[in-house]
């Protein structure tokens, strides 16, 4: 914290955390503004986190969407998969989510005429009566092309980490994705297990809860598994993901390890010295 609060800024400040989020730090500390300072230096470690966990997420999706461009020979995989591939329910809603996110992104930088335009599209045969304002933009919105690459953008790690499950085992996995994780030692459930530690870490930070200890290590650990196995033949330390994020890992690995020792010496005080 930049400089100590005052009594009253501190009263203003749980008002506004809320007391009950603030509850265990300040059983732990004995003190309110402890509770607050000690609040904000877990905020500082999760964005540390989350820059890690972003970078492993874009390099993951890439990742497979190279490999399944390849596999299927179209880069309109994702929304348009070659039969006798099909997608379960829940990935093929979120392939077409993300397509709507993507043409709703770039409807929103048109013009009010280059809107019009497409009205002619979406109704060849004219607008029929009555068609809502919501119905017209959802059908011109379906008329704009967006690349591959906008799509996957939209998507979200749950997408990618889905992939990787028991339900794509003989559809995705052993005819393709294991090139992703090339190491012939590793299973398909080993890159599961980590990426959903990397997912659930991931979840937590995006609804503000604290990713700390036994969920740290575990977040951590995984993010090294990933590093350092994406593409790789062999687990490397020198990997080219592993080394993009060296200095970012560090740095969040500092900030945690000094997190987690003031967290311990609070817990090793006597109650009445807190």
């Amino acid at each position: 914290m930049s400089r100590p609060l005052d009594e009253a800024t501190v009263v203003a400040v749980e008002r506004l955390l809320s007391a009950e989020r603030l509850a265990r730090l300040t059983a732990l500390t004995g003190s309110a503004a402890a509770a607050i300072d000690l609040h904000q230096e877990t905020l500082r470690v999760s964005a540390s986190l989350m820059n890690v966990i972003a970078t492993i997420e874009i390099a993951l999706r890439n990742s497979v969407d190279e490999n399944l461009t390849a596999h299927f020979g179209t880069p309109a995989w994702l929304t348009q998969p070659p039969a006798p591939f099909q997608w379960k329910k829940i990935e093929n809603d979120l392939a077409h989510k993300a397509l709507s996110s993507a043409q709703r992104a770039e409807y929103s930088k048109l013009s009010q005429a280059e809107k019009t335009e497409l009205e002619s599209k979406a109704f060849p045969k004219g607008r029929p009566q009555n068609t809502s304002h919501l119905k017209r933009a959802v059908e011109r919105r379906k008329q704009i092309p967006v690349s591959n690459g906008k799509i996957i953008a939209e998507t979200t790690l749950y997408f990618w980490k889905r992939l990787y499950s028991s339900d794509y085992d003989q559809t995705l996995w052993r005819p393709t994705l294991k090139r992703t994780f090339a190491n012939k030692q590793l299973k398909r459930a080993d890159v599961a297990v980590r990426l959903e530690h990397i997912y659930q870490a991931r979840n937590r930070l995006a609804h503000h809860e604290p990713v700390l200890h036994q969920r740290f290590a575990e977040a951590t650990a995984s993010i090294i598994f990933v590093t350092e196995n994406l593409g790789m033949r062999t687990p490397n330390r020198d990997a080219p993901l592993a080394a993009l994020i060296e200095d970012d890992l560090e740095i969040m690995q500092q900030r945690a390890q000094a997190l987690h020792d003031r967290l311990n010496g609070y817990r090793g005080r006597p109650e009445g010295e807190r």
